[in-house]
């Protein structure tokens, strides 16, 4: 892989930023993780976060070992990151209603609380978070973004794959990518299109 670039996958949380690094790494791609927060039964599969990232602004140290790697940023964290770097955002997009049942579903098996949010408030904290998000990006040209919907990356995985291994540079293996989606993970799926 390319050190030119730095490969972000971001979005909400529970909007399929882990399996998406799931693939990267079946593709071929080296990703930055530390491990440290392991599998369970909301993500089996593993988080493969790194937890320096959470710390925005405080420690940026990761930056140093991330060229040609994918790691994953959530969404409102990549408004800190330094733009005197180049980077290639995959941006996971997912149903809101999908994302909020998960958030609870989760947070449930872990015996943690819950937010005290309705959907529908929780969703509009999104929507704007979003917006905000999408906007900055827009405005910093050293951030190239190819937005995914996780619907679509679970119905067709293999031209998903694809189109994000094109977006990377063509380097990856887009048959091993789609080989790591698993349909039956996609466990709160809702009708309602995607925005």
């Amino acid at each position: 892989m390319s050190d030119d670039f730095i490969t972000i996958v971001s979005g909400l949380p529970r909007s399929g930023t882990s399996l998406t690094m799931q693939m990267l790494q079946a593709g071929g791609m080296q990703l930055l993780t530390d491990g440290l927060r392991a599998p369970d039964e909301s993500n089996p599969r593993g988080y493969l976060e790194h937890e320096a990232v959470k710390h925005g602004r405080k420690d940026l140290s990761w930056l140093e070992q991330a060229g040609g790697k994918a790691v994953k940023v959530i969404h409102l964290l990549l408004l800190q990151l330094p733009t005197d770097r180049n980077y290639r955002v995959v941006f996971m997009v997912r149903n809101l209603e999908e994302v909020i049942a998960s958030q609870r579903a989760m947070l449930k098996q872990q015996g943690r609380a819950d937010a005290k949010l309705t959907d529908a408030k929780l969703a509009a904290v999104f929507e704007t978070q979003l917006t905000q998000v999408r906007k900055w990006l827009a405005e910093h040209p050293s951030f190239q973004v190819l937005y995914v919907n996780h619907g679509n990356l679970i119905e067709n995985p293999l031209a998903t794959a694809g189109q994000i291994n094109q977006f990377l540079g063509g380097n990856l293996l887009a048959d091993n990518m789609a080989t790591a989606v698993n349909p039956e993970l996609y466990r709160q799926r809702k009708s309602v299109p995607v925005k």
